[in-house]
């Protein structure tokens, strides 16, 4: 269940599962850190031996030699990128899909709080290691090797390159602590700022038709100039800490030159270790260029890495469970208690009931009763705070879900169908079935509808359904419902949009999938489809007010009503009364 924690991290066994690559990537950095040699090398021996001699034929040797080892340095460079586009793309094949099951658990267990963000996390993690940047933590580890020949040229040569590294380490730390916070502001409000933005995108109508655009216009500007200002003055900071250290690099580099000409003039370092003492320092102090310069992507991949490990801790892996047999359609509901995603008070408090294979049941009851939260108890859908949900004496929750939605059908309030064709939607966007999409299409009565469309079961509807009306919608949404013969059928409201002609077809698929045994719960306000129940539940207050036999229970309430009716003829007093004069006349 999404709720239970783990202190395991997935992301991490992720990226240890390419511990042979990183350690393959380390290998050839070694290489390729030590044929970076070759250029301040090269130049000595010129310097030193080649101008001195005037051997053409060194001349030659050495410069052959230098072309191979460059060739060598490119192929090393280009095998080492390669592999880590491998490694970010098997990071992306094993946790693309655990972040997108995790999104929809999220989305559960937090209605408005999940987005496509964390898919995006994924990406920034994935081109990090993709990316330069990764590179100078590689290079970094060999900066003593570069020191150490400068030792070898001279002492003065080794002590300045280790005061020039740790000035850039401290440039490095600094900008670390002095861009962290705004950057993580930054990222908390674009996170915030995209929310808001779908979420008011999903209700788009209602904002153009209300005149409210404005209104959401001057919300979404204040979250989003608040994260462009915490980004400007990260990206800002980073800026002057990037220039000062590129700066001060190339300065050093300029004052090795000159520690070299004064040993050269004292005899100590010939020209060519002045030269070359320069350019290995050069590439010594590079990583720590490279890391400074990188530093706002390392954050921000950082940043990435965080969320995507707290939302895969969150909600981890589902336990993988035995596959039970088919379904049969038995519910057995155990003292439920439910609190919904986000309140503190529960909705449904201690229910208790049965509901028996073929059984249609009503779920009736005031609104905020508690029907929906109890439908998405015999769904699985939330959490339980107490209690047992069963289907055929199994705890709901041991159900493998994408095994189990096969035998079920779910029409709920909000209809929601999605980008493609009309029978695509139909069939849950699994390979379409024509027969199977007719025969669900004809029992829900909305065959002739969909041959009435542009293009018949082939005409491609948008996101959400827009080129349909409410009812077109709900009844499309009821045949996917009932697609493929389902054992069990929760429909919440699902007359809400429907004129006279669709409910009449409704409740005469209800009448059909009742011949069929299949288990089907309805919750409703109108009455009229009651007549198509076997047993009818009364829902107050989160609490199980009556359930029993459609037309006893009806019976009840008509006599209770009736009681009521004769109560306030015999008793006047006790009625309402209501006066049509003005106060105080």
């Amino acid at each position: 269940m999404s709720n239970q924690k783990t202190s395991n991290s997935e992301l991490k066994e992720a990226i240890l599962a390419s511990k042979k690559s990183f350690l393959i990537v380390g290998f050839f950095s070694m290489f390729v850190n030590l044929l970076m040699l070759v250029p301040p090398l090269y130049m000595l021996q010129l310097y030193d031996r080649v101008i001195t001699s005037r051997s053409e034929g060194t001349l030659y040797m050495l410069t052959g030699i230098v072309v191979v080892l460059f060739i060598t340095m490119a192929l090393l460079e280009i095998v080492r990128s390669k592999i880590l586009v491998k490694v970010g793309n098997k990071l992306d094949s094993i946790l693309s899909e655990r972040v997108f099951n995790s999104l929809f658990d999220l989305a559960n267990e937090k209605p408005g709080k999940s987005s496509a963000m964390p898919l995006n996390d994924l990406t920034a993690v994935r081109q990090f290691m993709t990316g330069n940047g990764l590179f100078a933590f590689f290079d970094a580890p060999w900066i003593p090797i570069y020191v150490a020949v400068l030792f070898m040229f001279h002492p003065y040569f080794g002590y300045f390159a280790i005061f020039a590294a740790l000035v850039l380490l401290t440039f490095a730390i600094v900008n670390e602590y002095s861009t962290k916070q705004k950057l993580g502001e930054a990222n908390a409000l674009s996170r915030a700022s995209t929310l808001y933005v779908d979420s008011s995108l999903r209700n788009a109508e209602v904002i153009n038709a209300m005149g409210m655009k404005e209104n959401i216009n001057n919300i979404w500007k204040e979250k989003y100039y608040g994260f462009l200002n915490a980004q400007n003055e990260a990206s800002s900071k980073a800026g002057v800490w990037s220039n000062v250290a590129k700066s001060t690099r190339m300065l050093f580099q300029s004052l090795m030159l000159g520690l070299g000409g004064y040993l050269a003039i004292q005899d100590e370092v010939s020209a060519g270790m002045m030269i070359a003492g320069s350019i290995i320092m050069g590439r010594a102090l590079a990583p720590l260029d490279l890391i400074i310069n990188s530093w706002k992507g390392f954050s921000s991949a950082r940043t990435s890495y965080q969320r995507i490990d707290a939302l895969l801790i969150d909600f981890p892996k589902g336990k993988e469970y035995m596959e039970l047999p088919a379904p049969e359609g038995e519910i057995l509901l155990e003292g439920v208690v439910v609190i919904p995603p986000g309140a503190e008070q529960p909705s449904v408090r201690g229910i208790s009931m049965a509901i028996n294979k073929g059984d249609i049941v009503g779920i009736i009851g005031p609104s905020a009763a508690g029907k929906s939260s109890l439908a998405r108890i015999i769904l699985g859908l939330w959490p339980l705070a107490a209690g047992k949900a069963r289907l055929d004496s199994a705890d709901i929750y041991q159900w493998d879900k994408a095994l189990l939605g096969q035998h079920i059908g779910y029409l709920p309030q909000d209809i929601e169908l999605f980008e493609g064709t009309i029978s695509q939607n139909i069939c849950r966007f699994a390979e379409v079935n024509s027969e199977k999409v007719v025969e669900a299409a004809k029992i829900a009565g909305v065959h002739e509808m969909i041959l009435r469309l542009p293009d018949g079961y082939d005409t491609k509807i948008g996101a959400g359904g827009a080129t349909l009306s409410g009812g077109q919608r709900q009844r499309i949404g009821f045949t996917r419902a009932i697609y493929d013969n389902p054992i069990l059928v929760v429909l919440d409201e699902p007359n809400s949009n429907l004129d006279e002609v669709g409910e009449v077809a409704l409740v005469q698929a209800i009448k059909l999938l009742k011949e069929k045994n299949t288990t089907v719960i309805v919750i409703t306000h109108r009455p009229s489809i009651l007549q198509a129940t076997t047993k009818l539940a009364i829902i107050k207050e989160g609490s199980l007010e009556a359930y029993g036999d459609t037309n006893d229970i009806l019976s009840k309430m008509a006599a209770a009503k009736s009681a009521q009716v004769q109560n306030q003829i015999t008793n006047p007093q006790a009625a309402k009364k209501i006066s049509l004069n003005k106060p105080g006349s």
